[in-house]
């Protein structure tokens, strides 16, 4: 439980901030690019310190290093809540995204923890406080803006506060069961490139969360120059949006890769995304923005885990920690520089431009996969002979 709090306050926080950042620095005089790079700045500290904050967790024990995390993201939110320039809200983001590896920490946890066969059941906690995060963090945003700007960013410093009261209370340390690769994933990056199926899938990852990070980042300030939207409005729709994306991780992605396949899955999922966007970029109705956001949001829901799942598949036991090393830091570098791009698209062409610029890349990444499906099929068939 504690373990699921400690996932759940992360995603919390991070919830928070996609729809009240852009509105809380445009306050403090940011332009879109500005507000860009300060999403980018937390994904670039988190990029440079996970490998670094995985290292000392399994020297100095998960228990330390979690609470390190849930103070570092308390005492970010408190320097957000108390900004009045927007030097501070960087500094804000950079401690976060440098204290940031409670969740990698928690995988670990839960990874000693666990028995073999009740694994499966332990890494559900965290899509479940994945999900759940991201519901409550923007419905939070909604409704405690009408207060003021900074009044979600202290409800989510004294959650993780609370969260670290927990942890240090109830948290045991634990026995290390399972050996963690060390050292930065990216000395592995141009071997793993080289793989004819594990190449194109981190390719696709990279442009795949890039590209995402472009709808998340831009998602408010469209709302706001297009159809008038605040925080409270933007909170409530990607609420929505989320629990749709639950609703749809939890009851269509299983009987639809029963069905399709994980690659065909993953290519349906990015043409829903890719149309999802293009509908909601070309959009000046409410009516016709929520017609977009209904493919979009189910096509990411599909093809999150597919794509997960597809390169927990296609890497043998021996390269599988250097492999999910490799593709946490490629969406890291993704979720940097998606939000650089997608703003810097708004500022430049307008807010339909980053919307479009999204949706062009998905389904350029649909087409990818269908490509690298072929080539995975002709793998498989040599093997066989």
């Amino acid at each position: 439980m504690v373990i699921f709090l400690t996932i759940l306050v992360n995603l919390v926080g991070f919830g928070i901030i996609i729809p009240l950042l852009p509105f809380y620095s445009q306050a403090l005089g940011a332009s879109p690019v500005v507000i860009g790079m300060l999403f980018a700045s937390f994904s670039l500290a988190q990029l440079v310190a996970g490998p670094i904050l995985g290292d000392l967790s399994d020297r100095w024990g998960r228990r330390p290093v979690l609470l390190l995390s849930l103070l570092g993201t308390a005492v970010s939110f408190t320097l957000l809540a108390a900004a009045r320039s927007v030097a501070v809200l960087f500094l804000a983001r950079i401690v976060d995204g440098l204290s940031g590896g409670n969740i990698s920490t928690a995988r670990a946890y839960i990874g000693d923890i666990t028995r073999e066969e009740d694994r499966a059941r332990g890494f559900g906690l965290i899509g479940a406080a994945f999900g759940l995060g991201f519901i409550l963090g923007p419905a939070l945003a909604a409704a405690l803006a009408h207060i003021s700007y900074s009044a979600p960013a202290w409800a989510a410093a004294a959650l993780a506060l609370g969260a670290a009261g927990l942890a240090w209370r109830w948290l045991p340390e634990t026995v290390h069961r399972v050996a963690a690769g060390r050292g930065a994933p990216w000395r592995a990056l141009p071997g793993l490139l080289r793989h004819p199926r594990l190449g194109p899938l981190l390719f696709i990852d990279l442009a795949f969360w890039a590209a995402q990070a472009v709808y998340q980042t831009t998602f408010a300030l469209f709302g706001a120059r297009r159809f008038g939207f605040g925080v409270p409005q933007t909170g409530a729709l990607l609420a929505g949006v989320s629990v749709l994306g639950v609703v749809v991780q939890v009851g269509l992605v299983g009987p639809v890769v029963q069905r399709l396949g994980e690659w065909r899955t993953l290519a349906l999922g990015l043409v829903l995304a890719a149309a999802g966007l293009g509908v909601a970029a070309a959009s000046h109705a409410l009516g016709v923005l929520l017609l977009g956001l209904l493919p979009a949001g189910t096509g990411i829901a599909l093809a999150i885990p597919s794509l997960t799942s597809l390169l927990s598949r296609t890497a043998d036991a021996q390269t599988q920690g250097r492999v999910q090393g490799v593709a946490s830091a490629l969406e890291s570098l993704g979720r940097t520089v998606g939000p650089v791009w997608g703003n810097g698209a708004l500022q430049a062409a307008g807010e339909g431009a980053a919307f479009g610029s999204g949706a062009v890349v998905m389904g350029a990444l649909a087409a990818a996969v269908w490509a690298a499906q072929r080539v995975a099929r002709r793998e498989r068939a040599r093997a066989w002979r």
